[in-house]
């Protein structure tokens, strides 16, 4: 008698959804399902799918309907779909999920108490691993935010963060870095300084994000004008090529705890001290770099709003560098207004070609800075004298290298695009003569996210009205872009509510 090999009873049908749910893997089950009712699943309960060696973790969402899913059939959402890398009629099999013993360093962090190295890796092994929900995300950065982590535990999360994913070395070789702490609209220096850099010879490997609370991260601008989406491998070739890349931190897979926890905090409007110095100075390392300048804004509307705030954020930052072997600098610089013309993806990409391509009508305020800090680098480095490190940069970006360069490191990225302005703009003009005195920071990269940016890389605004300008009554202060009406008109909606983004005295 020949015998039949039962199908498992948690074995299920795999249907793809088509549900966008971002990087969030969901599963949908039928309330009626066999396994939903064997196992005793609830919604939001955390589930491992199982498809022959490989598995994920999901949040399972319970389906009261016929039309969606029949019996003996899991739904997925397209990120869990893709990353199960299964195929739709196969069979997968569900399980609970083993208990997350990590979770018990949060729950401990939560109650006051410090987290040592070993429960900082486990912490951050279990997220790259997909095992905690949007709600234990969530809970980490809340308990490890504002002023919650210790010198220390910073330390420990900035070397496992290093430790979750890839390692690019160059071979003993100096390599340089710089960083933004942020807050600031515009002030994108960084395509502009990986330019004159790399034309020099040295190497700047630029890994970057894409916002997180802002209208523009540099990834997203970079964008613009060429692909940043690039692998590991890929980047070294850029590097090997051209001395300098401007990538998207995340497709190389340099500290993707980072991108991870950077989605959840841009849904919090959260970034805490710890987790900043944590998330920029490990994506350094992973890169390979040695040496790296820090540009810090201080101004009354950005991320620091005083000078003691910064001193403090910066004595903390060198102790890590010095504890992850890291040679550092961090420049203090005006934050009390927007840098260069345009904040948002596009907009923001036409002034760094401006300075690039010394067009007279460039911002002079981002060619400055720009050269402010690539001289800083070149001093740090050891490559000029102190001192002298602005004036080889100068000669660089007026020599029309850096721009030669620029669209080198472009074309081995992929290829050049110009960038171009959205469908629908608004003038916003003064209502009366005066002089600027303060601007919003905060209030005027709002304006420029309600545009569209940086979702619709055209969207955003050019400004035009810094601290001290003389202004008459009439005169365009910024012009807003946007790729839809409604996006416009919800803009406008916004600004008639807010009367101090720009003050005239």
């Amino acid at each position: 008698m020949t015998s039949r090999l039962k199908t498992p009873v948690n074995t299920l049908k795999l249907k793809r959804l088509g549900i966008d749910t971002q990087k969030e893997h969901v599963a949908y089950l039928r309330a009626d399902s066999h396994v939903a009712m064997s196992e005793g699943f609830e919604a939001l309960t955390r589930v491992r799918i199982n498809y022959k060696s490989r598995s994920i973790v999901a949040s399972l969402h319970i389906v009261h309907s016929d039309s969606l899913l029949n019996k003996g059939e899991l739904g997925l959402s397209e990120m869990a779909f893709n990353s199960l890398s299964a195929k739709a009629g196969e069979y997968i099999s569900l399980t609970h999920l083993e208990p997350i013993q990590s979770l018990s360093f949060v729950r401990s962090k939560i109650y006051g108490n410090r987290v040592n190295a070993q429960g900082m890796n486990e912490i951050i092994k279990d997220i790259v691993k997909g095992n905690y929900s949007n709600i234990h995300l969530s809970s980490f950065i809340t308990a490890f935010a504002g002023e919650n982590m210790n010198t220390d535990e910073i330390i420990f999360l900035t070397k496992s963060m290093i430790a979750s994913g890839a390692n690019i070395k160059w071979q003993g070789k100096l390599v340089v870095d710089k960083h933004c702490i942020g807050g600031l609209p515009g002030n994108r220096t960084t395509p502009i300084i990986v330019s004159i850099i790399s034309s020099l010879g040295l190497i700047m490997p630029k890994t970057s994000s894409r916002a997180i609370t802002s209208p523009a991260g540099t990834a997203d601008t970079m964008e613009v004008m060429a692909p940043v989406t690039l692998s590991q491998k890929k980047i070294e070739s850029v590097i090997n090529k051209e001395g300098g890349c401007v990538v998207w931190g995340n497709t190389a897979n340099l500290s993707p705890a980072d991108d991870i926890l950077i989605r959840i905090e841009r849904a919090l409007d959260l970034d805490s001290e710890g987790q900043l110095i944590a998330s920029v100075l490990s994506k350094k390392v992973a890169a390979g770099s040695t040496h790296v300048i820090i540009d810090m804004p201080v101004g009354d509307t950005v991320k620091l709003r005083s000078i003691e705030a910064a001193n403090h954020l910066k004595i903390l930052m060198e102790k890590v560098a010095h504890a992850i072997g890291l040679k550092l600098k961090v420049v203090v610089t005006d934050g009390s207004q927007p840098v260069g013309i345009g904040i948002g993806p596009s907009l923001e990409a036409m002034d760094i070609l401006a300075v690039l391509r010394n067009e007279p009508d460039a911002p002079s305020d981002l060619r400055d800075k720009s050269l402010l800090l690539a001289g800083e680098l070149l001093e740090l480095a050891g490559y000029a004298e102190n001192g002298k490190g602005n004036e080889i940069a100068t000669k660089v970006l007026q020599s029309g290298k850096a721009y030669k360069k620029f669209l080198a490191i472009c074309k081995a990225q992929g290829g050049f695009t110009e960038p171009h302005f959205a469908k629908y703009k608004r003038e916003i003009k003064a209502n009366k003569n005066g002089t600027v005195a303060v601007i919003n920071n905060r209030k005027l990269s709002r304006v420029a996210k309600l545009a569209g940016a940086p979702d619709h890389t055209s969207a955003g605004l050019r400004f035009f009205a810094h601290v001290g300008n003389k202004i008459k009554k009439g005169e365009i202060l910024y012009t807003i872009y946007s790729e839809t009406e409604g996006e416009m008109d919800y803009t406008m909606q916004y600004l008639a509510s807010e009367k101090d983004i720009i003050t005239i005295k």
